[in-house]
């Protein structure tokens, strides 16, 4: 949930976009207008300059995704932007105060039904690991041997795991570490070992955590960063405050659920492409280019809400009114499904491409010449 709201996931090597697929590299500092962000500020930027919000994302998907009607996704966009019930009522021509509040009550209960049906599969989810852990009990010390240990990209046998740990803790995992100069694969099976001295969703000041490692091995300062590096530990920006993150608990679980969020939304995501937004009355147009041609629905709601980014536009849509304007798909943008692709930047070539042959400019247009 947290990460679908905010719309990007983090792994040790950056960040990514869950909206669109757009990747951030840790550590490199991107430049914005002038201004410097490290990445995970940056990806907030290009989340808000490329799909507006989240919100606004989410809601211009299609009701298959959604269960929402057009109508409830108008009410949300207004719930979203702070409009009181008086002010809902005039836009929307709907007939009292208390329709607008039995609308709110509607879409309340439809979030505790969501929540319900979510705990349901949960359930579900664990009696059906239940049974299968049944009827595997008599081979169950069997299976825990040879069963696959996920250790970051690496995937080991309960044999090869022990046999890292008894090179690398002579006397057992409770004495030292008698090397931290190892290869990736046997580092992270150490640092995956280390977190055990760890408790969970706990907070440890950086004297607590120097303290726990400096019983691990000298150079504890090498082992905290890698513990953060490698997305064991995560900790506050100023170093003060670190606790183990998610992935100690289980690193095949997790891993199995930021696969599963990801498909959810590669499933949820549509083409990209260029639409034009056109006055039926006197022709002008706005090209705008968009990773998702979905959204296109949350735009016109922007338009019918008198809170679209051009205010041009907008203030068009007030003298014609919103039924005035059409929404209309210029070119869908094909996607290579092999080989590089960066598909900001060919979004790019094509809306320039279109700018070009409108010249949706002035007399002409909304769009602004850079």
């Amino acid at each position: 949930m947290e990460e679908m709201k905010r719309g990007y996931w983090e792994d040790p090597a950056g960040y990514g976009c869950l909206l669109c697929g757009h990747r951030l590299e840790k550590g490199i500092i991107y430049q914005e207008n002038g201004v410097l962000y490290e990445a995970e500020k940056y990806m907030q930027v290009h989340i808000q300059k490329k799909h507006n919000s989240v919100f606004d994302y989410l809601l211009g998907l299609d009701k298959k995704m959604t269960g929402l009607s057009e109508h409830q996704k108008e009410l949300l966009l207004l719930f979203y932007q702070g409009k009181s019930n008086t002010e809902i009522q005039k836009e929307m021509g709907i007939g009292s105060s208390s329709t607008i509040r039995h609308h709110r009550f509607v879409l309340k209960e439809k979030a505790q039904q969501a929540r319900v049906f979510l705990v349901i599969m949960e359930l579900l989810k664990e009696m059906d690991e239940s049974r299968a852990s049944s009827s595997d009990s008599a081979t169950t010390a069997t299976t825990q041997n040879s069963a696959p240990v996920i250790v970051g990209p690496f995937r080991l046998t309960r044999e090869e795991v022990d046999k890292i740990l008894k090179r690398c803790f002579p006397e057992g995992t409770n004495g030292q570490l008698k090397t931290f100069d190892l290869k990736l694969k046997s580092r992270l099976v150490v640092l995956r070992e280390i977190t055990k001295k760890f408790e969970a969703q706990r907070i440890y000041h950086e004297k607590e955590v120097n303290e726990i490692l400096k019983s691990v091995y000298k150079d504890y300062v090498t082992l905290r960063r890698q513990l953060v590096e490698y997305g064991f530990m995560d900790r506050k920006a100023d170093g003060s405050e670190y606790w183990l993150t998610e992935i100690n608990g289980d690193e095949a679980e997790n891993m199995e659920r930021k696969k599963e969020l990801k498909q959810l939304y590669k499933e949820m995501k549509s083409e990209g492409g260029v639409y034009q937004i056109r006055n039926t009355i006197n022709q002008k147009v706005l090209v705008v280019s968009t990773h998702n041609l979905k959204t296109i629905n949350g735009r016109r709601m922007q338009l019918a809400a008198g809170s679209h980014p051009n205010k041009q536009l907008q203030e068009e849509v007030k003298q014609y009114g919103v039924e005035a304007f059409v929404f209309e798909v210029l070119e869908v943008l094909e996607e290579k499904e092999e080989g590089p692709f960066d598909k900001e930047e060919e979004l790019k070539k094509l809306e320039k491409k279109w700018l070009e042959k409108l010249q949706p400019y002035g007399e002409r247009g909304y769009n602004k010449r850079s």
